[in-house]
């Protein structure tokens, strides 16, 4: 039998004078050419090798075209500097079957056409990240809500051209989003962006609104009275808002595990200490959560609250002993104070220990 590992032109076909060779696999099945190779083998060569060499590979010969666009569920043309629309204007009526597609781009090449003939061939796609695609309009996101309605994750981070309504429109469409990165997105992530969000996509688990500075608290609490299953959430750079996002969240979404909060300069004591009440709120949550040992494995893991000034140390130091999973020492760092001096006196239970234990057992 033929291992994956030792597959070559020279191990797989024995030298046969121009016809290339002849190889005999298990069961009997003679292969004389590169298109006799059984699609399943095909696809799992195609697993062990880069995107590119995929790519090169479908061109071999139909049957190699046809095995590997039936069979390739995962492409990524980030490695892609020049021409990466032409790319995609080619490949995407092959590869049909697409469920995860990254095409992050150091510089902008994507223009809608390219997301349209996506839209058209790829309705099976789940993932796409279209990061950093500058010269994208409204046209992508429109072909998108239409051709590919079983989207779970999009990442249009720095998509600085989309609009809100263009958004809202995919919102609606889109209704299994679990993953939406908006980071930069200034003119999409609009209060009326996010109630379309917080309304059709009721399953959304992460969310990043970074430097989106129009987002206000009646967008943001839009989400979290509408996803209530919400796990990250990052609003650093959103300077418009205040306590009451911070209190919406805290008690409608029970599984919010990371929440970013960087230079929002609004947030005061009263957001902290709803964070720490609602760890215990839910009294039957809690028990059966320590029940099975892992308690620290709840409520908040990662707060990032650099640069809000207005904290006081009391508050904080309950929204740390209410999480114990949030941490100030450096080996962990899950909270995150930097640009607070005033905060310097929070200090996570195993910081304490630490500090308790050089001091009952100096260092000699």
């Amino acid at each position: 039998m033929i291992g994956v590992e030792d597959l070559s032109l020279d191990k797989l076909f024995v030298n046969n004078g121009s016809r290339g060779g002849v190889c005999k696999m298990g069961g009997g099945v003679m292969i004389r050419e590169w298109k006799d190779i059984p699609m399943e083998l095909l696809l799992r060569i195609a697993s062990l090798v880069d995107d590119r060499s995929v790519i090169v590979a479908s061109c071999v010969c139909s049957g190699w075209r046809d095995a590997i666009s039936w069979g390739l569920t995962r492409l990524s043309l980030s490695w892609c500097k020049r021409n990466m629309n032409n790319l995609v204007l080619t490949l995407a009526p092959k590869f049909t079957k697409l469920q995860v597609l990254t095409l992050r781009q150091d510089l902008p090449q994507l223009e809608d056409v390219g997301i349209e003939t996506i839209a058209n061939h790829c309705h099976e796609l789940q993932d796409l990240d279209l990061s950093k695609s500058f010269k994208l309009t409204d046209r992508s996101l429109y072909a998108l809500a239409h051709g590919c309605p079983n989207l779970t994750k999009l990442n249009i981070s720095g998509c600085s051209a989309f609009s809100d309504n263009a958004v809202a429109y995919l919102a609606e469409r889109c209704r299994n989003l679990r993953v939406l990165n908006l980071c930069g997105c200034v003119k999409a992530a609009t209060d009326q962006a996010l109630k379309a969000i917080g309304y059709y996509c009721n399953r959304l688990q992460t969310v990043n609104l970074g430097w989106c500075d129009k987002v206000g608290d009646e967008g943001v609490m839009s989400l979290a009275y509408g996803c209530p299953d919400l796990r990250a959430l990052d609003l650093c750079g959103c300077v418009l808002i205040t306590d009451e996002t911070v209190i919406a969240l805290a008690n409608n979404c029970p599984h919010l595990r990371s929440l970013g909060l960087y230079f929002c300069q609004y947030i005061t004591d009263r957001a902290m200490y709803s964070l720490a009440q609602s760890r215990v709120k839910n009294k039957h949550e809690m028990w059966a959560s320590m029940k099975k040992h892992r308690n620290e494995d709840e409520g908040l893991m990662n707060l990032n609250i650099s640069q809000c000034t207005a904290l006081t140390p009391p508050a904080v130091q309950a929204v740390c002993e209410a999480f114990p999973a949030l941490h100030t020492c450096p080996e962990r760092h899950s909270l995150i104070i930097s640009g607070c001096l005033n905060l310097t006196s929070v200090h996570c239970a195993c910081s304490v220990q630490a500090h308790r234990a050089r001091v009952l057992h100096p260092a000699h």
